[in-house]
């Protein structure tokens, strides 16, 4: 930075001294203010990095908030009122087409009313011929056709836009130079004219986590700074009140209550099923009905204990059931009651679904984890869930940088807790962790007190509610002795 030069005046104390010059001042300095000099100039770069460090910081946060400006909520409002106004109008012409329907059926009954009765009148009286029947059966015809012609209802469509363009406008200097970038979102609308001879016209427009997997990239990923993916999730926004279609009674087994009601179905004439699970039962809803009646279950010879879903299965019109309490999903035949089949034995499932294959996917809530059944299968196919602590303990082996992990109420098993020990044994810069409310029980504590013996970095363990027990609780006691980690467990 400094040169000697011989005795000339100092810049700051305007002595004569021994003086060095600086190269990006130009100005002569003896040795102490030199010094004083150079602490300026190192205090001005800490501040020119620390500006620097903030500028960083408010790009991240930028870029974590880029979902969450003005214009994007401006988007989706537009997106939500013009979603609102196309399906209340096509509510409108489904409402209207029905109308239509029925008083062509109302009108093609009443012919054909007339027609029986005239048939039956000329049978009594055994008055006819041939140009009788003739006639008769001209009319019939005619009355078949009619009803069987969809042209006198239709669909019509205009070419008019219904939903207002929105577009999204935006000039960058160097993006590219004087360029201006236009993005159009437009929802036309055409509307719809139905009809059907002088009956109700109308003129409408138509319209229609497994936590765990994060942290593992995260792991896996040491560059910094880490990016981060920004979802934006679409807001449908429900009327702010509702009505009761069942219980709503107070908790109870009588026919127009339930207690702890669990998964619903709700079938093509808005009847709802519902797995009671703390009356043992399914109980069938009707619309507008004031109780249920008992489908499935509620008695000795047809018993359920606990069940928690149920769907029906159009292939084999019967519902599938989970019957939690009996570790078991079964099929459930609405005509034959009696008529029970377990597809699925020693599961405590608690939901299912079917997918249009005719697959059913079913959540094990004791191994955490969700299998694909197909009919006849012996073992389900893994689809989610099972390994997942096993996979981040490998991952946290190797990491270096993460130094607060939080896997609380994650469902953790024995299995999952013995992992994350194995892998606490040669982590070197965690220092807070958090298994709370998990299942790793009294192996897993053990397993945890066994790592806590050789860890040396970690100062803050969270075990609570992992039912570890008396036996769990000495191990992990034990091992504290020698550990100055700060614990809470039960």
């Amino acid at each position: 930075m400094a040169t000697v030069n011989k005795k000339t005046q100092c810049f700051v104390c305007n002595k004569e001294k021994n003086t060095y010059s600086c190269k990006g001042c130009s100005n002569e300095f003896c040795f102490p203010h030199l010094t004083e000099h150079r602490q300026k100039i190192d205090t001005q770069l800490e501040t020119i990095i620390n500006d620097h460090g903030q500028f960083q910081q408010k790009i991240i946060q930028q870029k974590q908030n880029s979902h969450n400006s003005s214009l994007f909520r401006q988007i989706d409002e537009w997106e939500t009122n013009s979603i609102n106004k196309i399906q209340q109008t096509a509510e409108e012409c489904r409402e209207t087409l029905i109308k239509l329907t029925q008083a062509l059926i109302n009108d093609m009954e009443e012919k054909f009313i007339k027609l029986s009765q005239k048939l039956k009148e000329i049978r009594e009286e055994n008055e006819f011929n041939e140009t009788d029947l003739s006639n008769f059966q001209v009319k019939l015809t005619q009355i078949t056709e009619e009803f069987l012609r969809s042209s006198n209802i239709s669909i019509r469509h205009d070419s008019q836009e219904y939903i207002n363009k929105i577009s999204v406008i935006s000039s960058f200097g160097s993006y590219p130079t004087n360029h201006t970038t236009i993005s159009t979102a437009t929802t036309s609308k055409n509307p719809i004219t139905t009809s059907y001879k002088s009956h109700f016209p109308i003129s409408v427009p138509t319209i229609p986590w497994n936590p765990i997997t994060p942290l593992y990239k995260m792991l896996t990923q040491p560059q910094s700074p880490i990016k981060q993916k920004q979802i934006q999730t679409k807001k449908n926004k429900f009327q702010q009140f509702g009505i009761t279609v069942a219980g709503g009674n107070g908790k109870g087994d009588e026919l127009n209550q339930l207690t702890n009601p669990q998964g619903i179905f709700i079938d093509y004439d808005k009847s709802i099923y519902i797995a009671d699970q703390w009356n043992h039962r399914i109980v069938k809803w009707e619309l507008n009905s004031n109780t249920g009646q008992i489908i499935g279950g509620g008695n000795e010879s047809n018993q359920l204990n606990s069940p928690t879903d149920i769907l029906f299965d159009k292939e084999n019109n019967s519902f599938i059931i989970c019957d939690m309490g009996n570790n078991r999903v079964i099929r459930y035949y609405n005509q034959n009651q009696t008529n029970q089949q377990t597809i699925i034995s020693n599961i405590i499932c608690w939901g299912l679904t079917i997918d249009k294959d005719g697959f059913l996917y079913v959540s094990d809530w004791e191994n955490n984890e969700v299998r694909r059944w197909k009919q006849g299968d012996k073992k389900g196919e893994l689809v989610a869930g099972g390994n997942g602590a096993q996979h981040l303990a490998g991952a946290l082996q190797n990491n270096k940088t993460l130094t607060t992990l939080d896997l609380a109420d994650n469902g953790i098993s024995v299995k999952g807790g013995q992992s994350l020990a194995n892998a606490l044994q040669n982590n070197t810069t965690l220092t807070t962790l958090d298994l709370g409310s998990n299942w790793i029980g009294t192996e897993g504590a053990q397993h945890v007190a066994n790592a806590l013996q050789n860890n040396k970095t970690l100062t803050i363990l969270d075990l609570g509610d992992n039912k570890m027990g008396d036996e769990g609780a000495r191990f992990l006691a034990y091992a504290l002795q020698n550990n100055k980690v700060s614990h809470t467990f039960e």
